[in-house]
């Protein structure tokens, strides 16, 4: 049996999220959506596994963090701007000699200039039911969390934290999370008045959130339970999150 509150705010209508402006239409009728910066089937350069490549990369990276540009490079290292920009751009291989030259300029150890190149990226496989229960704020309001997977220093600079979350009759709500980055929910099983901030949204399964989670947040009516969803929240990696 579900669960019900008797929050005044929630009022007799359980959607009153506030009303959002309507998408631009074009003349043909179609909505107008605003361009993507990333393009998700894009494939990196495959000279970045050439240690040439590699090193011409954090030689750009560690310049322009510094603030100067490759003629101010060349004036602290002695090496011509064409021999620079051939090592910026992968096209040369610098001798120890430069690399030792480089390496004081921009004040890293030439270690620093390999990064890329012997970095291994991470990744967690996770089979069914195999994710780890952890414990969170929620979890004495009876919400079971399975964490499916975790990767800390990346090179991102972004943690992401993806949950499986479960309530059941022994559930509360809890609508006060609070805390620091982004979070996106997907409805897999029952149905629930999930609320954000003053906002109240009714979600059932494939319905989705996505929110800033430094608002108040969390299943404010269980209307229909067993209830699953997923919680996946992202936040700067020098965060506490």
């Amino acid at each position: 049996m579900a669960k019900k509150t008797s929050d005044p705010k929630a009022g007799a209508n359980p959607a009153g999220a506030k009303a959002k402006p309507l998408p631009k239409v074009s003349a043909d009728g179609k909505t107008i959506r605003a361009p993507l910066t990333q393009n998700p089937h894009a494939i990196r350069d495959t000279r970045e596994k050439v240690l040439e490549v590699a090193i011409g990369r954090e030689v750009r990276a560690f310049r322009k963090k510094l603030g100067i540009t490759v003629a101010d490079l060349a004036v602290a290292t002695d090496i011509s701007l064409g021999m620079l920009s051939k090592i910026e751009n992968g096209i040369t291989s610098p001798s120890l000699t430069t690399l030792q030259a480089l390496s004081r300029a921009l004040g890293v150890p030439v270690t620093a200039f390999f990064r890329r190149f012997e970095e291994e990226r991470s990744a967690v496989f996770v089979k069914a039911g195999e994710g780890l229960d952890v414990e969170r704020r929620g979890t004495r309001a009876g919400h079971q969390y399975n964490l499916l997977g975790h990767i800390g220093s990346n090179t991102s600079g972004v943690v992401v934290e993806p949950y499986l979350i479960t309530l059941t009759e022994d559930s509360d709500v809890f609508p006060t999370f609070q805390h620091e980055g982004m979070e996106f929910l997907y409805m897999l099983e029952g149905e629930v008045v999930y609320r954000h901030g003053s906002n109240l949204y009714p979600m059932k399964p494939g319905d989705s959130l996505f929110f800033d989670a430094d608002a108040p947040h969390g299943p404010e009516q269980l209307t229909r339970l067993p209830m699953r969803y997923l919680s996946i929240i992202c936040y700067p990696q020098n965060s506490a999150g």
